[in-house]
């Protein structure tokens, strides 16, 4: 009797294991799946901004891209309200909609990402008109290292050293890319230390969604960052810009994709993955995100790649795989 309680037991645990092994599996599959998604997405953000230069200016762009999906997450929000019976989950929409019932913490949370992801984006667009594309892109790859540096002092999150290797790995693989076009002078100084500010604005971005995602849906904490940001935007671009909106219908159908398609469908999936992994290892995958581009603008502006290109892809690939694969990208949750 008592050994088949012992093998009862055993068995027990066996399988709790293997059902907890199964439902940790499921969550980094999703996870990601997520990050692959809003990688797609955003790859598109380049491609998207080069053809709305075109009528407007790249701070008007930013501007109607987040009043748009602004307007398409409210109303997103009101149409799940609606669609669902149970009084709990509406109540429950509402606290997370109204910003006095957040506390403190959750209110200051909010406030850094409102500001660090929008002043990141204007930064990053300014730094192009003062240096060269690639400096640009270079110093701004170095988002996943400030991420890191920024989550150790701040959060005191551990990295192994596999981990640490592997975001060494991909950051040079991301490098690589512009490597070729790269200029070392003296006269692209306040660019460059623009495009540097700018990945360190959206590595507080990251982290600062990662602790909010604690207690906000990804909903509600991309609706009050396109709202909020909306507000810090347009007297920037009011300014310093002759025309707010575009004045063709390509013009519309271009920022109206970027909201859709790079704000909601890109940076939605980004925060929802930081659910399931740490916003150090999003950072660090990311960094796919200009090859991505390079290859979507070899297809649609038959820009030419180089087997560098190639090479570096490489890199960033095996550099994420190592860090995919430690201990310190997914959460105890």
């Amino acid at each position: 009797m008592f050994s088949f309680y012992i093998s009862k037991s055993f068995g027990l645990s066996w399988l709790q294991k293997k059902l907890i092994g199964i439902q940790q599996l499921n969550s980094t599959g999703i996870g990601l799946v997520s990050i692959f998604l809003a990688l797609l997405f955003l790859s598109f953000t380049a491609i998207f901004l080069k053809l709305g230069e075109t009528e407007i200016s790249p701070n008007a762009i930013i501007f109607n891209r987040l009043w748009i999906a602004t307007l398409i997450l409210g109303l997103s929000q009101e149409t799940s309200k609606l669609g669902q019976s149970s009084s709990n989950y509406i109540n429950k929409k509402i606290d997370e909609g109204n910003l006095a019932t957040y506390t403190n913490r959750e209110r200051w949370l909010l406030l850094l990402v409102v500001v660090s992801s929008t002043a990141s984006v204007v930064f990053w667009a300014w730094s192009l008109t003062q240096t060269s594309v690639a400096n640009s892109t270079v110093l701004r790859n170095l988002t996943p290292l400030f991420t890191s540096l920024c989550g150790w002092l701040i959060f005191n999150q551990k990295f192994d050293r596999q981990f640490c290797w592997g975001m060494l790995i991909a950051i040079v693989g991301a490098i690589a890319i512009g490597s070729n076009d790269l200029q070392v002078s003296s006269d692209n100084f306040l660019g460059d230390a623009t495009a540097l500010f700018s990945a360190l604005l959206y590595a507080i971005y990251l982290l600062a969604s990662e602790q909010l995602r604690l207690y906000k849906s990804t909903t509600t904490i991309l609706f009050w960052r396109c709202a909020l940001g909306t507000l810090l935007v347009l007297p920037v671009a009011w300014l310093t810009d002759g025309s707010l909106f575009p004045s063709s219908y390509l013009g519309w159908l271009v920022v109206i994709a970027l909201a859709v398609v790079c704000q909601v469908c890109g940076q939605g999936l980004l925060i929802y993955s930081l659910d399931r992994f740490s916003s150090s290892f999003v950072a660090l995958f990311l960094l796919l995100t200009p090859i991505n581009t390079a290859i979507l603008a070899w297809l649609i502006f038959a820009e030419s790649l180089s087997w560098l290109n190639a090479i570096a892809f490489v890199l960033v690939l095996f550099g994420i795989y190592l860090s995919q694969s430690s201990s310190s990208v997914q959460k105890s949750n």
